[in-house]
């Protein structure tokens, strides 16, 4: 699971690779909000093409990663957004999410000599309708603000900008700094005419891809994954010169997910050990139990299908497990992976940075 301040500080294993004009940096590789490895902070990737970084996810830790992988251009001049040209989230669950307050309120104050163009942020939208309540019969919960009860990201940055407006008035007015909306471009993924989220969570199966954004010769799509009932939840792909790279997020087994990872160069996806999900359910009552339980074994893809059924199937040439739950796992574990795949296994530690393509 996600990383505690004083964890995020702990210095993980680094790549002895050349560098690439392409490359995948974990910048965390837990997954989850339990804290569990201080090796490990909360899951994040850095996809990096010709020096321009893109993030997907800021698991809790990502930003002081980012400063620890030194794929930042600016960072000796204090600008260590310079060359960060977009972020996109799979999903707003909070240990996907719990360094974008922290980026997004200080990041004008690490961007002070950048001349790009405003990085592009892009995750779901507003969610029309709350998720179903598990078990079916169980009382319904109280409801969280029930005003704005599913905001999409724009929503989310928008009640941030509320929440920080003390802090921002105060540096615009004394330091004469910017705010926030001249970094940040912030774009819900726009889904009509494709689905609009139920309760159940189940997204339909996509005739292709979503286009994203064109940054370049880099190219993002995107696809619907199950991740219910949370909704929507994104895998993405980035066509780069050197090669392709899909990011699962969240999701148990997913066809859209094997079709937008079919034939690519590096497919990173999230994994859970069953029999992790199994001792922590042991020792709940019925009604704790049943639910957890559930969500993560049918909500995540487990190390008996994650090769097998997933990377196989989408004929993946690497196969890097992130977000692992539990993070503390030993690596035999993960290597179980293996079985059923054919192409080559990687089990991501944070900034153990991959090449994609030729070295240079």
């Amino acid at each position: 699971m996600a990383l505690g301040t004083a964890a995020a500080c702990a210095t993980p294993r680094r790549s002895t690779e050349p560098v690439a004009r392409t490359r995948i940096v974990p910048l965390g590789t837990a997954g989850g909000p339990t804290l569990l490895d201080p090796a490990r902070a909360g899951v994040s990737t850095a996809i990096v093409h010709a020096d321009r970084i893109y993030l997907v996810d800021l698991g809790l830790g990502a930003y002081q990663r980012l400063v620890q992988s030194r794929i930042a251009r600016g960072l000796a001049n204090g600008d260590l957004l310079e060359n960060v040209r977009g972020i996109f989230f799979t999903h707003l669950h909070s240990d996907h999410v719990a360094d974008w307050p922290a980026l997004y309120v200080t990041g004008v104050s690490n961007a002070i000599g950048r001349t790009a163009p405003p990085i592009q942020v892009w995750g779901p939208g507003v969610r029309p309708t709350l998720p179903r309540v598990f078990p079916p019969g169980r009382p319904q919960p109280p409801m969280f603000e029930p005003g704005d009860p599913g905001p999409g990201t724009v929503g989310m940055t928008s009640h941030l900008r509320q929440a920080f407006a003390t802090d921002l008035n105060d540096r615009s007015r004394d330091s004469a700094l910017a705010g926030p909306d001249t970094l940040f471009e912030v774009h819900d993924i726009d889904l009509a005419g494709i689905w609009t989220p139920d309760p159940e969570g189940e997204p339909p199966r996509l005739s292709a891809p979503i286009h994203i954004w064109q940054d370049d010769d880099v190219t993002i799509t995107a696809t619907l994954v199950d991740h219910h009932p949370t909704a929507p939840a994104f895998a993405y792909r980035f066509d780069t010169p050197d090669g392709s790279i899909v990011i699962s997020g969240d999701t148990t087994v997913s066809k859209n997910l094997i079709d937008l990872a079919h034939d690519t160069d590096y497919l990173v996806h999230e994994v859970i050990d069953a029999q992790f999900a199994e001792q922590v359910v042991a020792h709940l009552p019925p009604d704790k139990a049943a639910p957890i339980r559930a969500h993560l074994l049918s909500a995540h893809t487990t190390i008996e299908q994650v090769g097998a059924q997933v990377a196989q199937a989408a004929r993946a040439h690497n196969l890097v497990l992130t977000h692992l739950v539990p993070a503390n796992n030993p690596i035999a574990r993960w290597k179980l992976a293996q079985q059923g795949y054919s192409g080559r296994l990687v089990i991501g530690n944070d900034l153990d940075a991959l090449n994609v393509g030729v070295s240079v």
